[in-house]
C-alpha cells in the first residue's frame, strides 16, 4: 500500500493508538501534535515495528492558519500524496456557564472546530490536486448530538463539528472525497477524561473516585469506551 495518512493530535492518547493501527493496515502516517516530541516519539515507534519511512512526526499548531499551511507544503514534500485525514485533537474544559470563562470557550472553539476546518480544507486541497477519491475523519463526541451538562464551550464545537462536517461532505463529494464524524461516547481512562474528574465530580455532587462508575452505569454494555472500540 502506498497510502498516507495524516493524523491530527497523533502524538499521544487515541491519536496515537490510531497511528499504530492504520500502520498496521499499511498506512505511511503523517503523525501530527503539537507537541513535536510526542509525534516524533509515536512516528520512531512506528518506523521500528514496521519499517523505516512508514511515519513521519510533524510538530504543529492546528489553530494557526499558517502552522497548518507549513504543514500540508511538510507533509507533502515528505510523503507526495494524502488519502486520509484523521482530525483527534481536542480539548475539554467542564464550568457551569456563570463560571464559564471567555478565553476557555474560545480555546474550545479554536482546537476543536477551527483547527478541524483548516486541516480539513488543507489536506482537502491536495486531495482534489492529484484526484484522490480520499476520507476525512474527525473525532467527535456523542456531546455533539446531545449538549453536555457544564460543558457548554465542548458542546458547542463539537455541534459545530457536525455542521462542518455535512458541509464538506456536500462540497467535496463531487470529487469522491467522503467526510465523516465519529461519535464517541466517554474515553474513561483517557488524559482527558481523568483531567476533568474533580471538575465532573462537582457537577455531579459525588467524589471524584465515583464518576467513572456513574458513567459507567448509564451504559447498557456497563462499560466505557475504550481506544479499540
Amino acid at each position: 500500500m502506498n497510502q498516507v495518512a495524516v493524523v491530527i493530535g497523533g502524538g499521544q492518547t487515541l491519536g496515537a493508538f490510531l497511528c499504530h493501527g492504520l500502520a498496521a493496515e499499511g498506512y505511511r502516517v503523517a503523525v501530527v501534535d503539537i507537541q513535536s516530541d510526542k509525534a516524533a516519539n509515536v512516528a520512531q515507534e512506528i518506523n521500528a515495528e514496521y519499517g523505516e519511512s512508514m511515519a513521519y512526526g510533524f510538530g504543529a499548531d492546528a489553530t494557526s492558519e499558517q502552522s497548518v499551511l507549513a504543514l500540508s507544503r511538510g507533509v507533502d514534500e515528505i510523503f507526495g500524496r494524502v488519502d486520509l485525514l484523521v482530525y483527534s485533537a481536542g480539548i475539554a474544559k467542564a464550568a457551569f456557564i456563570s463560571d464559564f470563562q471567555l478565553g476557555d470557550f474560545d480555546r474550545s472553539l479554536q482546537v476543536n472546530l477551527v483547527g478541524y476546518f483548516l486541516c480539513a480544507r488543507e489536506f482537502s486541497r491536495l486531495m482534489i490536486r492529484d484526484g484522490i477519491q480520499g476520507r476525512i475523519i474527525q473525532i467527535n463526541s456523542k456531546s455533539g448530538k446531545v449538549g453536555s451538562k457544564h460543558n457548554s464551550g465542548y458542546s458547542a464545537a463539537k455541534f459545530g463539528g457536525v455542521g462542518l462536517t455535512q458541509s464538506l461532505a456536500l462540497d467535496l463529494a463531487e470529487y469522491g472525497i467522503t467526510v465523516h464524524s465519529l461519535m464517541l461516547g466517554n474515553l474513561l481512562k483517557s488524559p482527558m477524561f481523568q483531567s476533568l474528574l474533580p471538575q465532573y465530580a462537582t457537577k455531579l455532587g459525588i467524589k471524584p473516585d465515583q464518576v467513572e462508575q456513574y458513567y459507567i452505569d448509564k451504559v447498557p454494555l456497563k462499560r466505557g469506551c475504550d481506544y479499540q472500540d
